[in-house]
């Protein structure tokens, strides 16, 4: 069986954003990527096939090319997670780019060589700029691959807080800390308020006080749906 007709099988139990958001990578790749590495980066893209994380960094990567020519992420290095944060390093046959991601966009953070480096960035991941660091070597050695999380049970699959981190505020995944329900579908959030729906930032303010006054569910593995551990996803 060839690799089209696997990845063929594979794409048909993919969800519609996800299999739109392969074949946009897969086309940008095409004008990207020279001919004698596409393996190598087909290979990459088959790792974070679904992986949302992954796939947002490859498709920003491969529609923007920072250098404006020909080149390819061969690997992609975590520098730093935080409260469904991370930041990237994606290596490629020229470079080495950053990237700050998370569930609600991506952001380019320029070259591993010219640094981050703000300090903003550097104090919220707890680490230090890497030019203060004398004597080592580049990405590859400072820190780990990038794993795809999809199938991590201490990662929230939907907002990717870390387990004992607080969801993203809007998470599907977040328990009621009243009713210990599933918080964006529970009607507590506007019995509290006493309204009818949430149409203002003041509201969403208001709710984020109640929230931290009655003590929020931070994420645990056992809030995972369980749909996500059946033997089809394997």
């Amino acid at each position: 069986m060839d690799k089209s007709h696997q990845r063929g099988q594979a794409d048909r139990g993919m969800s519609n954003d996800i299999l739109e958001k392969l074949n946009s990578i897969r086309a940008l790749m095409d004008f990207a990527v020279p001919e004698e590495k596409m393996v190598e980066a087909l290979d990459l893209l088959e790792i974070y096939s679904e992986d949302k994380i992954g796939l947002d960094v490859l498709h920003e990567f491969y529609s923007y090319l920072p250098e404006g020519k020909d080149d390819w992420i061969r690997e992609i290095r975590l520098i730093g997670r935080q409260k469904g944060m991370f930041l990237l390093a994606c290596i490629t046959g020229l470079t080495c780019y950053i990237y700050l991601v998370s569930s609600e966009g991506i952001e380019f953070h320029g070259s591993f060589e010219e640094g981050i480096w703000d300090k903003e960035v550097l104090d919220f991941f707890g680490i230090e700029n890497p030019k203060d660091r004398k004597g080592l070597d580049g990405p590859e050695k400072l820190y780990p691959i990038y794993e795809p999380i999809g199938r991590d049970a201490e990662i929230c699959p939907a907002c990717h807080a870390a387990t004992g981190e607080f969801h993203e505020l809007g998470c599907p995944v977040e328990l009621c800390p009243w009713c210990g329900g599933q918080f964006v579908y529970c009607n507590c959030r506007f019995d509290k308020l006493e309204l009818d729906t949430l149409s203002g930032e003041a509201e969403l303010i208001k709710l984020e006080e109640l929230l931290s006054e009655k003590g929020r569910i931070p994420y645990a593995p056992e809030q995972r749906p369980s749909f996500l551990d059946t033997d089809e996803l394997q």
